[in-house]
């Protein structure tokens, strides 16, 4: 039976350790021969403790703890090591953190009538999201026609009438049409949180009663743009929130990574039921979760019907949940909601049947903010 080695060289000019894994052999089918991974060259964060995947179940495994005290060393993992790097940062996975998403910027009042347009109406929908059991609220400004709007007059306005009704922490939008100059202002407002689009895609919903689709435009987001936006975050001291619609959009956050634009742990949302981004069942929405360095935080956005299954399995999975009229309007027992309040409500109890608890505003600055500093 062979026995991983890791042998540590010099640490490279960055500080980072190099260790090569070599002669690893992983769990195989019955009959088949003995698979040996290759020799394979990882950078590891000084003081990090390389352990093998919970995928793969190896006939045996060996852990390098590294400690050096100069130095920070890089991120950088490299997609043919084994192993997944252990991540300092403790993650209860106790605590659900509940989001909402109070108003969007495509649907209207027509729609459902509890939609809110002005700021006073956002910030009444985000006391009732908070004092319901939400910590964060996710935020589009519209005008008071409720057409969007990237004015960051508005987006103030936004944030002191939120802000003067409960301490709920504020998360922006940045995704959607617009130059860039427009929907990056607002972030000098330092919200606590933004939404950071991780990649390009058709963006559909199809009705397949009416064969046509509800809406269907192509949503692009270079990786130009996402750094740009990623740099912005980190000059106002904003959480990166990386909205991710499929697999390949949750790996490119190791560009962001290997730049130094993201602080652990990292905070992956995973969008699910729309057209054209990964397929809403719990089965993908467990390939996502995987796909996270360990000791992140994540949680689902279900859109329309899916939400409530998909917060199920989210929940299941030791994951976060966002709820809201943005993403759906109706609760679990197909009534329209009459508020983002009684969505977050449902949430709750869905929180109390996976035997979780909903953290409380402190427990989700301490999840995501191990070291202080929150906007």
């Amino acid at each position: 039976m062979q026995i991983a080695s890791a042998i540590a060289s010099e640490p490279t000019a960055s500080g980072a350790w190099v260790v090569e894994v070599t002669n690893t052999t992983f769990a195989r089918a019955a009959g088949a021969s003995p698979a040996s991974a290759a020799s394979t060259g990882v950078a590891v964060p000084t003081g990090s403790k390389l352990t093998r995947p919970h995928a793969a179940s190896p006939e045996s495994s060996a852990t390098a703890t590294l400690t050096r005290t100069a130095g920070q060393g890089t991120t950088r993992l490299d997609r043919l090591c084994p192993y997944r790097k252990a991540s300092t940062v403790a993650d209860d996975n106790t605590k659900v953190i509940l989001s909402c998403a109070l108003t969007g910027a495509v649907t209207t009042k027509k729609h459902c009538a509890a939609i809110p347009y002005t700021p006073v109406e956002i910030a009444e929908e985000a006391r009732r999201a908070y004092e319901a059991g939400a910590c964060v609220v996710h935020i589009h400004a519209r005008n008071d026609d409720g057409s969007p709007t990237w004015a960051k007059p508005v987006f103030e306005q936004i944030m002191a009438e939120t802000k003067a009704r409960c301490p709920v922490l504020i998360n922006w939008s940045t995704g959607g049409g617009g130059p860039m100059s427009e929907r990056v202002s607002h972030l000098a407002l330092r919200p606590a949180i933004a939404a950071l689009n991780m990649g390009s895609m058709n963006y559909a919903k199809w009705n397949a009663a009416k064969q046509q689709f509800a809406f269907n435009f192509v949503f692009t987001n270079s990786f130009d743009d996402i750094t740009a936006f990623a740099r912005t975050m980190k000059e106002h001291n904003v959480k990166p929130e990386m909205e991710c619609f499929d697999v390949g959009h949750t790996n490119s956050h190791r560009v962001l990574a290997e730049l130094g634009l993201l602080a652990a742990p990292y905070h992956f949302s995973f969008i699910m039921g729309v057209l054209g981004g990964i397929p809403a069942t719990a089965r993908h929405l467990a390939f996502q979760a995987e796909q996270v360095p360990v000791g992140s935080r994540w949680k689902v956005i279900g859109i329309s019907r899916e939400q409530w299954p998909l917060a199920m399995a989210a929940l299941s999975l030791g994951g976060d949940v966002r709820v809201g009229l943005e993403d759906n309007f109706y609760l679990p027992n197909g009534e329209m909601a009459k508020s983002n309040g009684e969505l977050v409500a449902a949430a709750v109890e869905l929180v109390k049947l996976s035997g979780r608890t909903v953290a409380t505003l402190e427990d989700t600055k301490r999840i995501l903010w191990p070291e202080g500093g929150a906007n």
